[in-house]
């Protein structure tokens, strides 16, 4: 497993400094384009997609991958989902990419049966690395870590409103948020969810849950000490296509709290 992880930290680091930070406040008009709905994809993207999913390849040859790029051009790429394979975003929060700030990361996943059972979270500009194995913790740049909530008398909580429909967004505004202090959201996974850890947030609510943005934080997160599942309590699985709503939160307990509140919405 420390091969494994070593030879994935040595590919996320190179694709960085390849396929990504050049691109990084130097796109030209043509190098960005709207894959519909607001989402944008970057010649960035796609790069580090081929350079990720060259140098997977190589690590465990014969894996099957879905990245999000592909999957996109072709929607039977997600069928591998139910299987062994690696899952890849390959700029997780392309949208500030594009916009030329920060949080964006890159995010990899191995599942199994679709059930994510190692992830791998990087941060490209201040290169940390979370990673996670199902059954043996989670850690930053080699270190175990503890989840934990902040210190506030109110719980924080960043509520991804976007991809919401117009009945449940004012139905979340009106009877969730007043129970939070809110923060804006980074619309980025691969910072939101060590926030939750690291006692920045202590709660967020996930509409849209596509298994590159989610398979890696989930994970991490429950590693943690966290909780990461569907609003019900069923765990998060990757090859759930279609399927939206995901509560995360630093302790079980802050979970159960937001959990109740999310099921008096329908």
């Amino acid at each position: 497993m420390d091969a494994l992880h070593s030879a994935v930290e040595r590919l996320l680091r190179e694709t960085t400094v390849k396929a990504i930070l050049p691109h990084y406040r130097n796109l030209a008009d043509g190098d960005i384009e709207d894959k519909g709905g607001n989402d944008p994809v970057t010649i960035a993207d796609r790069e580090s997609e081929a350079m990720l999913s060259e140098g997977l390849s190589r690590i465990i040859p014969g894996l099957a991958m879905v990245g999000e790029e592909a999957a996109h051009a072709d929607p039977t790429v997600l069928d591998r989902l139910s299987g062994d394979c690696w899952i890849v975003d390959p700029i997780d929060g392309t949208r500030n990419f594009a916009a030329g700030r920060p949080p964006f990361g890159i995010l990899i996943a191995m599942a199994s049966g679709g059930e994510a059972h190692t992830g791998w979270i990087y941060d490209c500009l201040s290169g940390r690395l979370c990673t996670a194995h199902r059954g043996k913790g989670a850690f930053i740049d080699g270190q175990k870590v503890s989840a934990r909530s902040t210190d506030g008398t109110r719980p924080v909580a960043a509520i991804s409103l976007v991809f919401m429909e117009e009945a449940r967004r004012e139905a979340t505004k009106a009877h969730i948020a007043p129970h939070y202090d809110l923060v804006d959201i980074p619309y980025c996974a691969a910072e939101q969810y060590p926030r939750l850890a690291l006692g920045v947030n202590d709660v967020s609510i996930f509409e849209r849950t596509l298994a590159w943005d989610h398979a890696a934080g989930a994970l991490w997160l429950n590693e943690a000490g966290g909780k990461a599942a569907r609003p019900n309590g069923s765990p998060y699985r990757v090859d759930e296509v279609g399927r939206t709503g995901l509560v995360g939160a630093a302790s079980p307990a802050l979970w159960d709290e937001l959990a109740e509140r999310y099921a008096k919405l329908d």
